[in-house]
C-alpha cells in the first residue's frame, strides 16, 4: 500500500543552478567521470539504493551544482535527511533497519521492509517532524524481510540501471535516485523533460529481473 501526503507549497523547492551551455557541458563531463568511477564503490556498499558518488572539494561541488536542485537545494535535502535519521535513531536504534530514505526537493520516499505496521507508521510520523518536508511517500513493505539472494539481486539491478543512466549522454543521471526492493524499481528525482524520463523508464524496464517500475520523478518545468 502506498501512503502519500503533501503539504501546501509555501516556498520554492530549490534553485536550478544551471549556468551557460559551456559550463553545463564541462560539468556534465566531469560528473559522468566521477559517477562512473564511483558506481561500483557506492552500490557495492548498499542493499538497494544507489546515488551518484559525491567527492569532497571541487568534484563534489561540481556534481551537486550540476543537479536540477542546485547547491542550495542539495544542502536543504541533505539537512532533511540528517534530521530524519536523527529522529529515527532517537526513537529506536533499530527503527530504520531495512529501510531506504531518499529526499529530493523536500519530497521523502521510503522503501524497504518493516517488521510491523506500527513501525511503518512511526517511520512516516517522524519524517513529518523534520523542517522542510513537503511530501512523504511510503512504499515500505510489512514483512519479515527477504533473503540474501533477493538482496543481492536488488543490488545488481540497481547497479545495472545506474550504469545505463550514467553512460547515456541524453540523460542527466545525477538527477535520479534508484531504489530496488524485490525486483521493483523505484525512481525519484527530476527530469529535464518527458523524453528524458521516457528513456530512464525504458532503461529500467530493460534490466533483467525487474518486475515493475514505480515512477516518482517529476519534470523540472512542473516544479
Amino acid at each position: 500500500m502506498t501512503f502519500s501526503r503533501r503539504r501546501p507549497r509555501n516556498q520554492s523547492a530549490g534553485t536550478g543552478g544551471d549556468g551557460p551551455s559551456r559550463g553545463r557541458s564541462a560539468v556534465a563531463r566531469l560528473n559522468r567521470f566521477v559517477s562512473l568511477f564511483g558506481i561500483a564503490l557506492v552500490c557495492a556498499g548498499t542493499t538497494s539504493a544507489c546515488t551518484p558518488l559525491l567527492i569532497g572539494g571541487v568534484g563534489g561541488a561540481a556534481v551537486a551544482a550540476s543537479e536540477h536542485r542546485g547547491l542550495k537545494g542539495f544542502a536543504t535535502d541533505t539537512e532533511i535527511r540528517a534530521t530524519i535519521n536523527h529522529l529515527w535513531f532517537q526513537h529506536s536504534v533499530d527503527l530504520s533497519s531495512g529501510v531506504t530514505l531518499t529526499v529530493d526537493h523536500g519530497r521523502v520516499l521510503l522503501t524497504g521492509r518493516s517488521p510491523n505496521e506500527q513501525t511503518r507508521q512511526d517511520l512516516v510520523r517522524l519524517c513529518w517532524q523534520a523542517d522542510g518536508v513537503k511530501e512523504v511517500i511510503n512504499e515500505v513493505l510489512v514483512d519479515s524481510g527477504g533473503g540474501v539472494v533477493d538482496s543481492a539481486k536488488d543490488t545488481w539491478i540497481t547497479t545495472q540501471l545506474r550504469t545505463k543512466l550514467t553512460i547515456d549522454l541524453d540523460i542527466r543521471s545525477q538527477n535520479y535516485s534508484i531504489d530496488t526492493v524485490d525486483g521493483v524499481v523505484y525512481l525519484m528525482g527530476t527530469a529535464t523533460g518527458q523524453p528524458e524520463l521516457d528513456r530512464v523508464i525504458q532503461h529500467a524496464r530493460s534490466v533483467p529481473n525487474v518486475q515493475r517500475v514505480v515512477n516518482y520523478v517529476r519534470i523540472i518545468s512542473s516544479l
